[in-house]
């Protein structure tokens, strides 16, 4: 085990655009991109192959950055859609798992991927999700549904367990705030997690569209009362394309149509 001189990790998450597969010219793109971010600890959705994963994992070893992977094939086998992770050597991932019927019990859909994961001092329950898109109102009804399981797997950790473990869920929402309120209900839980991103990325969005108003699609959100490691304001969303020096068009269509969004927790401490 490497310990951490820092105090602090970052921690990202970021949609890789993966449906009809990523060409490798996109995926050395998304090297490029996922080296000026320079996290501790990603999560990525929409990864068509686990070859693509390990494709990321090698470029970035070729940049000197190196991560270990974490990834969980979807029962989907006609484009598949799955969710993984990159994590830096030092980083405890264990007891993994996908949630069922987190899928709403529909193999094209995906199951939020769970685990415990210690960075330094600060230990975590990861739940990365990517819920089904769509604005009609059956897809926001597909989503409750699904929000609705992960709720209830919130609520018997925090309240039926009695563990009270931080809670970080992350990825890509698919749902809109202050539209989609009953998707954001269910998946709260009991009330038991902060939607950071809905606060402090307000007028902000993460999904380019090549028409009309882009939308805040991608979300993080943190248990509230234990999960003080969190630093406050620290969470926004990346510029990838800028900082590639790329024009967004050109970026939604080179790199990936989502902009990833970091944060800041504190890992020189515990204080559950």
């Amino acid at each position: 085990m490497i310990a951490f001189s820092k105090s602090t990790a970052t921690i990202a998450a970021w949609n890789l655009a993966g449906f009809g597969g990523i060409a490798a010219e996109r995926l050395a793109k998304q090297v490029d991109g996922l080296t000026l971010i320079d996290a501790e600890f990603v999560t990525l959705v929409e990864i068509p192959a686990e070859a693509d994963l390990i494709t990321l994992q090698t470029g970035l070893a070729a940049k000197g950055l190196d991560y270990e992977r974490l990834f969980l094939p979807q029962a989907a086998t006609e484009n598949p859609l799955n969710i993984g992770v990159l994590f830096k050597t030092g980083i405890t991932v264990e007891n993994v798992f996908l949630l069922d019927g987190s899928d709403d019990n529909d193999p094209a859909r995906r199951r939020a991927l769970v685990a415990d994961v210690k960075i330094g001092k600060f230990d975590f329950t990861l739940i990365a999700v990517h819920l089904k898109s769509g604005r009609s109102a059956a897809n926001q009804e597909i989503r409750n549904r699904q929000c609705k399981v992960i709720g209830d797997f919130i609520t018997e950790l925090r309240e039926v367990n009695n563990r009270n473990p931080d809670i970080l869920l992350m990825g890509d929402f698919n749902m809109i705030p202050g539209q989609d309120i009953s998707n954001f209900h269910y998946l709260g839980g009991n009330d038991l997690m902060d939607f950071v991103s809905s606060w402090d990325l307000q007028e902000r969005f993460s999904h380019i569209l090549s028409a009309g108003r882009a939308n805040l699609l991608d979300g993080f959100a943190i248990s509230q009362k234990y999960s003080t490691e969190y630093i406050r304001g620290s969470l926004r969303l990346f510029p990838m394309h800028w900082s590639m020096n790329l024009g967004r068009e050109r970026f939604r269509r080179d790199v990936s149509d989502h902009l990833p969004f970091v944060a800041s927790l504190r890992i020189d401490r515990e204080r559950d």
